[in-house]
């Protein structure tokens, strides 16, 4: 099934109405399209149905009363008119030509050399062009509306200075610069380090940077960890510019620091639980020694320093007891060989079994 054509709105402004008549005609012969043609003879009526965006195309005469076509293309573009604009004249000016083309019309024809075949081939080649410039348009939109959502900051570049043309919300938000503020401003100034410095402007050299981790600064001089990806691209007047992106790290950076002092804290708290154990084992044999002793032995002497061993051994045992309340052990469930931890326990204790002569 062969699709029905597009059908295209067309304007005619001219107060001559013969030569709309004839305009419209040449239009008629055109054949492959469809056309809605309509016809205002006055600017000002004209330029109402500029700002209702009703029409695809506008053929405009180039002498309309106190006004020009000059004047209707500059006031259509204040009107945010996108819309191509071709304009008629019945005569040839070069300086003419040029002058409505420099202002934004898409094409200048002659009314005396005008005929169909050669309005076809303007109007043609105004709607491939109308057709790729609203893609490229929509493109955009939607580009620049990622760019201005994107959570992580988004930027441009230019090459030249190295100062940023233009930011998104989450860059200014970052850095705690206004928006024409950081514009002011070159990437250099944002990173900290010189090495950074110079790793940026050598990868640029070789094409670009991705995702390289760097310290920049905020306006308040506060550092912050982010991941910088910049490459360098080419606009559609063949100027080069840099686009970048950095994602914030801080908050990722700070849990990593936090995580790392806090696996410090349990490996010195597993050590002192250790060194406690250790100690307080043989100290408990030192005690049930003294004990011991102090029956069997009954001279004064050396019940003086049976008494300060005693004591001592008692001192070392109260800071072994605040040490293992300090560090406060975490109790950790899993499966364990019960045979395997009485042995242990049994060969722990296997001083204090025989100083206290108990029969296993």
């Amino acid at each position: 099934m062969i699709a029905e054509p597009l059908t295209y709105r067309i304007l005619i402004v001219d107060d001559d109405e013969d030569d709309f008549f004839i305009t419209n005609q040449y239009i008629k012969n055109i054949k492959g399209y469809n056309f809605n043609v309509e016809w205002r003879y006055d600017y000002k009526s004209a330029m109402e149905d500029v700002c209702k965006r009703k029409y695809d195309l506008y053929l405009v005469d180039y002498y309309l009363g106190a006004k020009t076509g000059l004047d209707f293309i500059k006031e259509a573009f204040e009107k945010k008119c996108d819309e191509p604009i071709i304009i008629l004249t019945g005569r040839a000016a070069p300086e003419l030509d040029a002058e409505v083309m420099h202002a934004g019309a898409v094409d200048y024809l002659i009314k005396g050399e005008m005929d169909t075949e050669k309005l076809e081939r303007c109007i043609r080649h105004v709607i491939e062009k109308s057709v790729s410039v609203r893609t490229l348009k929509s493109n955009e939109r939607k580009f620049r509306h990622i760019f201005e959502r994107s959570k992580d900051a988004v930027f441009l570049i230019d090459v030249e200075t190295m100062l940023f043309t233009d930011v998104n919300e989450a860059m200014n938000l970052l850095f705690e610069y206004g928006n024409e503020e950081i514009k002011e401003i070159s990437i250099f100034d944002l990173v900290v380090n010189e090495v950074d410095k110079m790793m940026i402007k050598n990868q640029l050299q070789s094409g670009e940077i991705d995702d390289k981790e760097i310290q920049m600064l905020t306006k308040n001089e506060e550092i912050i960890f982010g991941v910088l990806s910049l490459s360098k691209e080419i606009d559609s007047n063949g100027k080069a510019f840099l686009q970048g992106i950095i994602h914030d790290i801080t908050a990722l950076k700070k849990i990593e620091k936090n995580n790392v002092r806090m696996e410090k804290l349990g490996m010195a708290e597993r050590l002192v639980r250790t060194l406690a154990h250790e100690v307080r084992n043989p100290l408990n044999n030192i005690n049930l020694s003294l004990e011991q002793l102090t029956e069997e032995i009954r001279s004064e002497d050396a019940n003086l320093y049976l008494e300060i061993i005693t004591r001592n051994s008692k001192r070392i045992e109260t800071l072994i007891t605040e040490l293992l309340g300090a560090s406060r052990p975490e109790i950790m469930l899993g499966e364990n060989d019960l045979v395997e931890i009485l042995n242990e326990s049994i060969d722990a204790t296997s001083d204090r079994i025989i100083l206290r002569h108990i029969k296993m």
